[in-house]
């Protein structure tokens, strides 16, 4: 009886986060943007929720919340476009954020500054691909500078969660 509580317990936590994790796309649509000359440039709020699951459930269950996130978000908020580019985005990034987390030489706050990074490159990809124009790969320059500083935030928040709701304890 016990493993079908920690299930159960286990299923509940991972929608929690996807409804955690929705909840903070939307408090991050209603934001204005950082830079009004650089345009989408977002926090990545969400991916505080990412970070959490990924050090504390794995990569398996950061991979759903991250994508049932994006498919709320993107019927919610978006269209065809932002699909491509969220997912891109998230794709790379968790891709990359799994590997480094599991050399586990860098703390959350690296692994996120690097998801931001790759995140970042992921999108600007997508838009080179959909929009035939190479030349957006300078927009990158700008673009890290900005996944720098939004990862080491998502990765402050993320460690502060880490360490302060351990995994284990919720699902006893």
């Amino acid at each position: 009886m016990k493993t079908n509580q920690k299930k159960i317990k286990a299923v509940a936590l991972i929608g929690l986060c996807a409804s955690l994790a929705l909840l903070l796309s939307y408090v991050e649509h209603l934001l204005p943007p950082l830079f009004v000359a650089v345009p989408g440039i977002k926090m990545g709020l969400p991916n505080v929720v990412i970070l959490y699951v990924l050090y504390c459930m794995g990569v398996k269950r950061a991979a759903l919340v991250s994508f049932v996130r994006i498919a709320l978000t993107t019927m919610l908020f978006g269209n065809p476009m932002t699909l491509a580019y969220s997912v891109a985005g998230a794709v790379l990034s968790l891709f990359v954020m799994a590997i480094l987390k599991r050399m586990n030489f860098l703390s959350a706050l690296g692994v996120s500054v690097a998801g931001g990074i790759c995140h970042n490159i992921g999108q600007v990809l997508v838009a080179m691909v959909l929009l035939d124009t190479p030349q957006i790969a300078y927009y990158l320059l700008v673009l890290s500078v900005t996944g720098i500083i939004s990862g080491a935030f998502i990765g402050l928040c993320s460690a502060f969660l880490i360490n302060r709701i351990p995994y284990a304890k919720i699902v006893k």
